[in-house]
């Protein structure tokens, strides 16, 4: 896969991956929202953004549920 993403999307992905690494499961929507400083509707939104272009995965109504569908070389330094 060669998706691309914007710079933006990128940390986004490079948090999540990150997140999960060291803890283990995949950050909840207010973890995302407290890290980039940014409202909840503006963290639902690149998500589900970052869904539609097949760059993560969720399970519907399970919380925590992100799936990375990039490889962690592709993502960008977490800033």
């Amino acid at each position: 896969m060669s998706q691309a993403f914007t710079d933006k999307q990128g940390q986004y992905l490079a948090f999540i991956y990150a997140y999960t690494r060291v803890l283990g499961q995949a950050p909840a929507e207010a973890d995302i929202q407290k890290h980039f400083k940014v409202s909840p509707p503006t963290v639902h939104q690149m998500i589900l953004t970052l869904e539609r272009l097949s760059l993560i995965k969720r399970t519907p109504g399970v919380a925590r549920s992100i799936e990375m569908l990039v490889p962690p070389e592709r993502l960008p330094v977490l800033l």
